[in-house]
């Protein structure tokens, strides 16, 4: 399993650690904000495009060397910047880095849940979330640091070492998984599936969870409310921290039996919400407090999201599941914060977050009517 966390931790720092740093220290290559955002654009825009096409190809040739390919094209794509260091070769590896990306981060999903048995997916998915939250938490700072010293391309040859690395680990140690035997599929089959509400609420739930993480707002309203540097990069610390450490404990709870997954995912949600509804009041502890429960929620429906959808699978049709799964992560990430700039355009900030908060809460609280709706299952009567 060490590899395939190492591998989450890569596309996270390899996702955060130079989109952070590419408007810091290297003005011949980024001249513009144009430039800028075209730059950031290509690495999920490409990811967005090809995970569900990769997790297809994971079931068809299997995971590990789907994985295996990724990895090397990751280190290739570091290496072209590494050693050009020009600017029309910065797109190409950033193309390059995000379509790798789309091969190795579904294939982990897929061997994660295959290499362990369902009675610990929940443990396998919190450890999993756990080094992925943390390349997010550290990418930025350690990226900030190789840019400082060294600029892009040493942050660029430290990323393709790390890729090489990690896919000759997993070469020596991951253990082969053949893909199984499938029936044949039609595209509409496929559309049912994936319209399906046990596919589509715990995707729902990871879009919501992803939105909330990368709304990014917390940090202005702390400098509005009068915060200096260092307490807003706190916010964002404990926000990032409370994430990574409830990842592996609302898994093993899970596997443990003390929690169910759709119930814990409904507090999530509900705890991110409340967690923006604090963002929402001004003052260092209120922004605080909305940095830890945001991440507390976010760390419950993570989780106990992929694990739900990977014991509610077929093992023959994991990378079909995880690839549009991983797509629906990518999509609340994009759509998350254009949500809320979008709102606080025409309004102010607090009515981005209330606007957040309330799609949040809508899941959890129609799912509890259509509970109190449903009679109760009569009882049989036994004969005696």
């Amino acid at each position: 399993m060490w590899p395939l966390y190492a591998a989450a931790f890569t596309t996270a720092f390899g996702a955060h650690g130079i989109a952070a740093n590419l408007g810091a220290l290297s003005g011949d290559a980024v001249t513009s904000l144009m430039v800028l955002g075209g730059l950031l654009a290509l690495y999920d825009g490409a990811e967005v495009l090809l995970k569900p096409v990769f997790g297809t190809l994971a079931d068809r040739i299997g995971a590990r060397p789907v994985l295996l390919g990724g990895l090397a094209a990751f280190a290739a794509a570091s290496a072209v910047y590494a050693v050009a260091d020009s600017p029309g070769w910065l797109w190409a590896a950033r193309l390059g880095q995000g379509a790798a990306a789309s091969a190795f981060s579904p294939s982990a999903s897929v061997l994660v849940a295959r290499l362990n048995p369902a009675a610990k997916h929940g443990r396998a998915f919190g450890s999993y979330g756990f080094y992925k939250s943390l390349g997010y938490t550290l990418g930025p700072l350690l990226g900030g640091v190789l840019v400082w010293a060294g600029g892009l391309r040493l942050a660029f040859t430290v990323l393709a070492l790390l890729a090489a690395g990690v896919a000759a680990w997993a070469l020596l140690v991951v253990p082969g998984v053949p893909p199984l035997p499938r029936a044949r599929q039609t595209v509409a089959d496929l559309a049912r599936r994936l319209t399906d509400p046990g596919f589509l609420r715990p995707t729902a739930a990871l879009a919501g969870a992803t939105a909330a993480l990368s709304v990014g707002f917390l940090p202005v309203s702390g400098a509005t409310a009068g915060l200096g540097t260092v307490a807003t990069g706190a916010v964002v610390s404990v926000l990032a921290a409370c994430a990574a450490i409830v990842q592996p404990q609302a898994g093993r709870a899970l596997d443990a039996g003390r929690l169910t997954a759709r119930t814990a995912i409904g507090i999530g949600l509900l705890t991110t919400a409340a967690g923006l509804a604090c963002a929402m009041l001004p003052g260092l502890t209120r922004v605080l407090l909305a940095a830890a429960l945001i991440g507390i929620g976010t760390g419950l429906i993570t989780p106990l999201g992929f694990a739900t959808l990977a014991t509610s699978t077929s093992l023959e049709r994991l990378g079909q599941t995880m690839g549009p799964a991983e797509l629906g992560r990518e999509l609340g990430d994009a759509d998350g914060p254009l949500l809320v700039a979008s709102i606080a355009t025409l309004a102010t900030l607090t009515y981005g977050y209330a606007a957040l908060a309330f799609l949040l809460t809508v899941g959890p609280i129609a799912l509890l009517a259509t509970r109190r709706r449903t009679p109760p299952t009569p009882m049989s009567k036994s004969v005696t």
